[in-house]
């Protein structure tokens, strides 16, 4: 079936290659980068995937994780996560109520994760507005 559609195959490749650029991301957050880097690392690329889907609404989102959750994807104790969301609050970057997120200052809460949305290969799509101004 591959070897009869380019276009399959050339989907399943980029697939296995943004995976790839994920995993290696992830090794880095994980291996290299300080707590809060690592915290914010994590809310700089939920807030990405979501804006990439159409989810995040003025850099906020539904986020139904628990600390105990958020501690097990970065390698950190639920304690050490807690003072680590508290210091992104003192910051004024981030908030974290209940089971919503809030980005306040995203540009800033990225380069505290030295973020860089690159290895998402998100793909860009213009905004309706782009588009209409586009074929006026």
């Amino acid at each position: 079936m591959l070897k009869e559609s380019p276009g399959l195959t050339n989907a399943f490749w980029r697939e296995t290659l943004i995976h790839a650029a994920i995993y290696r991301e992830w090794v880095e957050n994980l291996g290299s980068r300080a707590a809060l880097p690592r915290v914010a690392h994590l809310f700089c690329e939920l807030a990405t995937r979501f804006e990439m889907v159409g989810l995040l609404d003025n850099d906020t989102f539904r986020l139904p994780l628990t600390q105990q959750d958020l501690a097990d994807a970065c390698g950190l104790s639920t304690v050490h996560v807690n003072r680590t969301v508290q210091e992104l609050r003192k910051m004024g970057l981030l908030d974290w109520r209940g089971q919503i997120a809030y980005v306040l200052r995203r540009e800033e809460l990225e380069t505290v994760a030295e973020f860089s949305a690159d290895y998402l290969h998100a793909l860009k799509v213009p905004s309706p507005r782009a588009i209409i101004m586009a074929a006026g």
